[in-house]
């Protein structure tokens, strides 16, 4: 029987990740790649998509924006969910058990945090083609499909950036 986490093998090499540091990172050090990564952050917050009809029509997720850390119209509109969306979908199909992981193990862990990843960049690819589809930015045909791809392409690439940043403080041990 071949295990879940033995899938994921092959792909582990294409996932973005953050090297681990190879000695204990003094206090002043770990607070500086933090405030860093907090910066890239609220950067990519600022930063308006390319391609999108602007409207001033309401906001469906306007509540959910602060417990998703996403901004309207912006890098970051997807915000942490794919990332939170992944880690529950694996946590919850690790503690029933459909899936074999076996925490004391590192590479286990390891495996299961590239699953973690690989399941977060999808959903992020498919919550970007959700948004373009329906028409949050405008509609395909006033946009163009070329823009609506580009759109598409900007979401996904911000996705990965924060799953890098997510990557830089829960690298297994």
């Amino acid at each position: 029987m071949v295990r879940f986490l033995n899938l994921i093998k092959p792909v582990m090499c294409l996932l973005p990740e953050v090297q681990s540091p190879d000695r204990k990172l003094p206090f002043k050090e770990k607070l500086l790649w933090t405030a860093v990564s907090l910066f890239v952050f609220l950067i990519c917050c600022q930063i308006p998509l390319y391609g999108i009809v602007t409207s001033k029509s309401s906001d469906p997720f306007y509540w959910m924006r602060v417990i998703l850390a996403s901004n309207r119209g912006t890098l970051m509109e997807l915000g942490i969910s794919p990332i939170v969306t992944s880690s529950m979908v694996m946590q919850l199909l690790a503690g029933s058990k459909i899936i074999d992981v076996d925490q004391s193990l590192k590479e286990d862990r390891t495996l299961f945090q590239g699953a973690q990843k690989l399941l977060g960049l999808l959903i992020t690819l498919g919550e970007a083609i959700a948004y373009v589809i329906s028409g949050i930015y405008g509609n395909i045909s006033e946009i163009g499909t070329g823009h609506a791809i580009i759109i598409i392409l900007q979401l996904f690439f911000a996705g990965a950036i924060i799953s890098l940043i997510y990557c830089l403080f829960t690298e297994p041990n």
